[in-house]
């Protein structure tokens, strides 16, 4: 089983898109997968038309009190489940304080899955916190969405100082350039000359476009309405990107 987050402390920057889209690919190749949307604002259930809501609340499941297989749901594709969210996981913090090892709950959590899926995809919220501490604990891939702009690659650099500061493995970090617009000089530059400290870059960059917008309208992933345009072929190429990565460190 491979975990993946979708994570930035900055919000607006593709998370929830790339998980849902890289899920939605990763199924399609076969793979059974499952994404647990643990931003309380729910955007991940809401593209899979699952009400973002945990019966009882989020509490008793984080602490390890209830089952997490209960409350997973299927989704309209093949091979692809969904863990919603709930409004209660903006307390996740305080649930995590008072379990036996707070940094490591989440890692736990997942262990009995292992036999059910190969993929499974955190959507993260956008947070520097014990919850991202459980996250960086948890996966093996932490895939960062990267505007091309001065202040988003500053947000980058807080998070590999946080993992320098933690003794944590950088390598499991994937930077990539989201909601890239070519009109704009700074992105140009950007994107055309990557800072050197942003060695883990993936290769493919995923446009600004307002077809991944659409996906509210919608409610699907882009390759499902939108399966030739050139953001859908972009993802493909990012997934190619990071499943390869895997396979190099493996």
């Amino acid at each position: 089983m491979k975990v993946i987050a979708t994570y930035n402390i900055k919000g607006g920057v593709g998370k929830t898109a790339t998980a849902v889209n890289l899920a939605w690919l990763a199924a399609r190749e076969g793979a059974p997968t499952l994404v647990w949307d643990l931003d309380p604002q729910g955007a991940a259930s809401y593209y899979f038309r699952i009400k973002p809501k945990i019966k009882g609340g989020g509490k008793r499941l984080v602490q390890g009190k209830r089952d997490l297989d209960d409350f997973i749901r299927g989704t309209d594709y093949e091979l692809l489940d969904l863990l919603p969210a709930d409004f209660s996981y903006r307390k996740m913090d305080l649930y995590l304080e008072h379990t036996k090892n707070p940094i490591s709950q989440l890692r736990k959590l997942l262990k009995p899955f292992k036999s059910e899926y190969y993929y499974v995809f955190l959507d993260c919220p956008p947070s520097i916190s014990l919850v991202s501490e459980n996250i960086f604990e948890a996966t093996d891939t932490v895939l960062v969405p990267t505007i091309p702009t001065t202040l988003s690659l500053r947000t980058y650099k807080q998070i590999q100082k946080f993992f320098r500061q933690h003794d944590l493995d950088a390598v499991k970090v994937l930077p990539f350039f989201s909601m890239v617009d070519r009109r704009k000089k700074m992105h140009r530059s950007i994107v055309d000359s990557p800072p050197d400290y942003m060695n883990n870059l993936l290769q493919a960059a995923i446009p600004y476009d307002s077809q991944v917008e659409r996906m509210g309208t919608t409610r699907t992933p882009l390759a499902e309405f939108a399966p030739n345009s050139r953001t859908a072929r972009c993802y493909e190429a990012l997934w190619e990107d990071i499943k390869q990565r895997i396979t190099d460190r493996d």
